[in-house]
């Protein structure tokens, strides 16, 4: 293989280098940047990336692949450049923090042999919190900003103030590795799979957000408008081995309860979809569960509309769905099988569906959660409901009718205690959560110790 060379010195792009596990030597670049835009700033960063391609290209004495990267910050229809001083870096940030701005990195790739070029180009937009004078020099005391683009470092103390990106994160540090990963394939360089995954995905939909439901910073390969479009192309599916009911009660009923829920959850930008339904083929009594998808996709079956009569306890459960929604639960538990992703995104069509439907592995990420997703929905649950003008107590009366009518009936792969595991510990934690205390029977179900 032809050596790989990186054009730069910057220590970040080291680092991202070696998480395409491929062999590279570093050539830093002597070509003197461009610092003006004439067309437009993708066109600068391309041609800042191409003049450090070819200035290294030039200087190599056997065949190589040359990497060269431009990284320049936008912001109020200029450039923000490196800063001279800290002067001029806190100034900056302090114009950064006040609304969003974007990330551009031009990439330009140079085979020295057959002097094959390739350049491209990835954006990304970034919204800061704004922080004090103080805080800025407490930041700018512990990180030097006068090396970095825009002065400031998202993969290190300066994420803490970065509440959001839109796009490829990698690109904000100083190289898109999805976007390299696809470029060098082009040169015959197959970059580790888990990049290659980003990239069939597209690195766009890699997102940080502070989460206001888990009050948690959270990265993830979705970004929302891609999590509605996975949940459609389950939705899709799942409602091939579904009957979609038309009782005009029924669904009034879900719709009004869904409606007054979603009207004060944490994700309020999502369109929460709710449907009435039951398994087509019904072998003994209707099944009585709910269950929602990626994206604000609600299914109450016939069965549990049936068995529940309270609103209190239909909101409970409808609440308890839309947590899991705006914890983004599924999604997460997607993510953490490299594997799975893959599985899904090889199946994935143009259009989006998912080819062959949905097999074992992948309905059990969606329909299949930890302990701490189960408690974590029914605490979101129990604030949405209360917010939405229910009784929280209606929690407590849905798990333990719920739980009850688990007991007399057979096992079945989709019934609720299936599907919602951890029902005597969720019962503890709930009339916990309402009462703000603990007694002696929240104990024994939390612990399973004694007897009720």
């Amino acid at each position: 293989m032809k050596n790989v060379i990186l054009a730069s010195a910057s220590p970040q792009r080291k680092k991202i280098m070696q998480l395409l596990n491929i062999p590279f030597k570093v050539r830093p670049s002597r070509a003197e940047e461009k610092t003006e835009i004439v067309t437009t700033v993708s066109d600068l960063v391309k041609d800042n990336a191409l003049l450090k391609a070819i200035d290294v290209a030039e200087q190599m004495k056997t065949p190589s692949i040359v990497i060269g990267a431009d990284t320049v910050v936008y912001a109020k229809a200029r450039l923000v450049l490196k800063p001279k001083d800290l002067k001029e870096a806190k100034k900056n940030l302090k114009m950064l923090m006040s609304e969003p701005h974007w990330v551009y990195t031009g990439v330009a790739i140079i085979d020295t042999e057959d002097k094959t070029v390739l350049v491209d180009h990835v954006k990304t937009k970034v919204f800061m919190d704004e922080l004090t004078d103080d805080a800025i020099d407490r930041y700018h005391s512990a990180v030097s900003p006068l090396d970095k683009a825009g002065g400031f470092d998202i993969e290190g103390k300066g994420g803490l103030f970065i509440h959001r990106i839109e796009g490829c994160y990698f690109n904000v540090v100083g190289l898109p590795a999805a976007k390299l990963g696809q470029m060098l394939k082009k040169f015959g360089i197959q970059a580790l799979m888990v990049v290659t995954a980003l990239s069939l995905y597209g690195c766009s939909g890699l997102s940080s957000n502070f989460n206001t439901a888990t009050n948690q910073q959270e990265t993830t390969l979705y970004s929302t408008e891609r999590e509605q479009e996975l949940g459609a192309s389950v939705a899709r599916e799942m409602e091939k081995e579904l009957k979609i009911l038309d009782d005009v009660a029924m669904n009034e009923r879900v719709e009004t309860i869904t409606r007054k829920v979603a009207a004060v959850c944490d994700r309020k930008e999502l369109v929460y979809a709710s449907k009435v339904v039951e398994e087509k083929k019904i072998d003994d009594k209707p099944l009585v569960n709910a269950y929602a998808l990626p994206g604000g996709y609600v299914y109450v079956f016939r069965g549990l509309l049936e068995y529940i009569k309270e609103d209190d306890q239909l909101a409970a459960v409808i609440a308890h769905e839309i947590g899991h929604v705006t914890a983004r639960h599924s999604i997460k538990r997607l993510q953490m099988s490299y594997g799975s992703l893959v599985a899904v995104l090889a199946a994935m069509t143009y259009n989006g569906s998912l080819a062959g439907g949905i097999n074992a592995a992948v309905e059990s990420m969606f329909f299949q959660y930890s302990q701490a997703d189960e408690l974590q929905a029914d605490e979101l649950g129990i604030k949405y409901m209360t917010a939405a003008g229910y009784d929280p107590k209606g929690m407590v009366r849905m798990l333990e009718a719920l739980q009850e009518h688990d007991r007399k009936e057979p096992i079945r792969p989709k019934m609720f205690g299936r599907t919602h595991p951890y029902v005597h510990q969720r019962i503890a934690a709930a009339g916990r959560l309402i009462r703000n205390d603990l007694d002696f029977r929240d104990y024994v179900r939390m612990t399973g110790e004694g007897k009720l």
